[in-house]
């Protein structure tokens, strides 16, 4: 008998209000400097105790330590000017923000997320999983005014990466994913070098790794970039036999409601395979049974034994009872697919 499906989420989770602003991709904090960490201790812990309701096996600490998923790791990182500012386009030019620059060797001198990563360890007895930016979409999403390459400043990364990942490893973590939403903005640059840096970013962990690589948050932005691509999003028809020859553990993709064709699941075999089974927009909630179904149409192209049920992506700018129903439809269908397809 195949083993049992498990659920878990892309990331990130909404904030609650009294934390920072809300339905936003770069939000501000509303509480005091003196008081943050122990509100976002208490915002962390209230997402926890709420996976594990929902029935997720895997859960995460919802990012509710950072304002942005790249920029909460560069926030410790020597080598970065916060001050000078340059606006540029991210994911390709998909939308264009003002971001901090590059203007010496990059050097990671503490832990950055070592703290968070034991909040969850020791709230949970289920699996646990972590996310850090990529290599590669770190450099997307700063500025580069001291490298010579996006490629250099991404080996660089990758190092700190890799030490930060280590000590999260050590920490307990069962699952280290690194965010790489730019492999699908740069196919080719991830094939030539974006794998590699990946690589660099894993070496030598004592836990599994995965790779998240989507299409992007549910924001009016994404949406018409990806109403642009057409019948078909073939994107990974580039990138998955790279990663299937790669020493990466999981994969975590873009599936509901995308125009993904589903066959291209079969070029991880691999792989465990994260299927997002739920959209990350706010103006669908799931039900169980869509989630079900959804789970029926994957096993069509992986194995049950490959099979892991996961969200699209981050779920941070939806509204946070939409996230509510949405993983907890999660965790229903995937119970539901559970007694349907293993029994």
């Amino acid at each position: 008998m195949a083993k049992k499906f498990k659920a878990t989420t892309a990331g990130s989770l909404p904030k609650y209000g009294w934390l920072a602003e809300t339905e936003t991709l770069w939000p501000k904090w509303k509480v005091p400097e003196n008081e943050l960490w122990e509100k976002q201790k208490e915002s962390a812990m209230l997402w926890i105790e709420e996976q594990e309701k929902s029935g997720l096996e895997i859960i995460s600490e919802g990012e509710q330590f950072r304002i942005h998923f790249v920029h909460g790791f560069l926030k410790k990182i020597k080598g970065i000017d916060w001050n000078k500012k340059t606006k540029m386009g991210i994911r390709n030019d998909r939308y264009t923000v003002e971001v901090p620059t590059v203007v010496d060797v990059v050097s990671r001198e503490e832990s950055i997320h070592l703290k968070e990563a034991q909040v969850l360890r020791e709230h949970t007895e289920q699996l646990t999983k972590f996310t850090l930016p990529g290599p590669m979409t770190i450099t997307d999403t700063i500025a580069n005014d001291f490298y010579s390459s996006k490629q250099e400043m991404a080996m660089h990364f990758a190092q700190l990466l890799n030490a930060e990942a280590n000590e999260l490893s050590q920490a307990g973590i069962d699952i280290i994913q690194f965010d790489e939403p730019a492999f699908n903005s740069f196919t080719n640059e991830s094939v030539e070098w974006g794998i590699e840096a990946l690589e660099i970013a894993i070496k030598n962990l004592d836990c599994k790794t995965a790779v998240h690589i989507c299409y992007g948050y549910g924001i009016d932005e994404n949406l018409r970039w990806k109403d642009s691509l057409g019948n078909q999003w073939n994107e990974y028809k580039t990138l998955f036999p790279a990663l299937n020859n790669s020493n990466i553990d999981q994969v975590s993709l873009e599936f509901a409601g995308s125009k993904v064709p589903a066959e291209l699941m079969r070029l991880l075999p691999n792989k465990e395979i994260m299927v997002g089974v739920i959209t990350v927009v706010a103006d669908h909630i799931e039900t169980p049974e869509e989630v079900k179904l959804n789970i029926a149409e994957a096993l069509k192209h992986v194995s049950k034994d490959q099979f892991i049920a996961c969200s699209n992506c981050g779920m941070a700018p939806i509204p946070i009872e939409t996230a509510k129903l949405k993983i907890k439809a999660l965790g229903e269908g995937t119970k539901m697919a559970n007694t349907v397809f293993l029994d």
